[in-house]
């Protein structure tokens, strides 16, 4: 029962009464928040996943072992230096324990970043067709966002150095490059990160390095270890199936992390998740079957596309887990993202991103995989 004694909720006050309410920064409200995968239909069917770059394969079974040993503590705190963690990712990587800082994902860590190093007045560069969480973590600061051109949805080194000036602070970039799949090489890095100022902070997001071959190698840990303005970012969510956990970490010079240290959360993931990430490091057999699961169905994946050049769609080279289409014919991203749900599979349709035109499609499992094309070809053969 109502008390009708009670005060009226928020939802019935007058426009006086909420005058004097709180009002949200201006720059928190030029947010648009992020928008996570689907996992169902419109009508609620469980449907495959293949919107959010999740391992097919799940997670190693040490990993899980590991989780799973973790339920009788429950009621502790996790270790709020994360000690052991961040000696098994310093021996697995060949870098120092003590220049690693820890968060809730790489995400955390690349918000971290973005509230200790810029602010109102600042300004931090990030591409075109970028990862959604710089403009979040930009905007949440009360940063301005500076958007450089992409060149044929990779990075622009040159349209990055264009766009610094004296208010930059902070520059992300993710390599391999999400939603693109893009990579830019050593070379290439090595250059931006020699025309950039030093006092700006080069961030180099590498959520998705582990499903590069053996000789990609785009020098950013070199470049953290001898270098007091470049942060590495990295993730246990994608080659490592572990992304309920919320695992991630970022190495660089002890004045970042040292200054980073101070505004993270003090227990940003559960005991079991910490257990788990370092068991998930020594299952090195678990990651090259994913490695070598994703480069061959990318690969197949990416030729079949190219078959459907006719009616309008190409894959953008991709060196991650997943592939961008683009629908540049009759057939649109709109009704392929419809067709695919009908069908059974979530892609990622992304006209918030500025890419009304493309679809990212995680690399599944091959049965998904031959399922998907079955379905774009379909559609494009309607097309011609």
């Amino acid at each position: 029962m109502i008390d009708s004694a009670a005060p009226a909720s928020p939802a019935t006050d007058t426009a006086a009464d909420t005058a004097d309410a709180p009002v949200a920064k201006p720059w928190i409200m030029g947010i648009a928040p992020y928008v996570p995968g689907r996992a169902t239909a419109d009508d609620g069917r469980r449907i495959v996943k293949l919107s959010s770059n999740e391992n097919p394969f799940g997670t190693s079974p040490a990993a899980r072992d590991a989780y799973r040993s973790a339920a009788d503590h429950l009621e502790r705190y996790p270790d709020a230096a994360a000690a052991d963690l961040r000696a098994a990712i310093a021996a697995h990587y060949g870098i120092e324990a003590e220049r690693i800082v820890y968060g809730t994902g790489s995400d955390e860590v690349l918000h971290l970043a973005a509230g200790t190093f810029a602010g109102v007045g600042d300004e931090i560069i990030y591409v075109r067709y970028g990862f959604a969480v710089y403009d979040i973590a930009t905007r949440r600061v009360g940063a301005t966002p500076v958007v450089a051109d992409d060149r044929d949805y990779a990075t622009d080194v040159d349209a990055i150095l264009a766009a610094v000036t004296p208010r930059t602070r902070v520059v992300f970039v993710a390599n391999p490059n999400n939603p693109t799949g893009t990579y830019t090489d050593r070379g290439e890095i090595a250059r931006l990160h020699a025309g950039l100022p030093r006092d700006v902070l080069l961030v180099l997001d590498q959520a998705y390095t582990e499903y590069l071959d053996a000789d990609d190698d785009d020098g950013g840990l070199d470049l953290a270890r001898t270098q007091p303005n470049v942060l590495v970012t990295r993730t246990f969510s994608k080659i490592f199936g572990l992304a309920s956990e919320r695992v991630g970490w970022g190495y660089g010079a002890p004045a970042l992390i040292d200054a980073m240290h101070r505004i993270r959360a003090p227990f940003a993931f559960g005991i079991g998740a910490g257990l788990a990430a370092i068991a998930a490091l020594g299952d090195d057999d678990f990651v090259e079957q994913s490695r070598d699961h994703n480069r061959k169905w990318r690969d197949w994946f990416a030729a079949e596309i190219a078959q459907l050049g006719n009616a309008g769609l190409r894959v953008v080279p991709s060196k991650a887990n997943f592939s961008l289409v683009l629908f540049e014919g009759e057939v649109t991203a709109e009704s392929a993202y419809q067709a695919l749900m009908a069908a059974g599979y979530a892609t990622r349709w992304l006209p918030n991103q500025g890419l009304p035109h493309a679809l990212r499609i995680t690399i599944g499992a091959e049965a998904d995989m031959r399922g998907v094309v079955a379905v774009l070809r379909d559609l494009a053969g309607a097309a011609i």
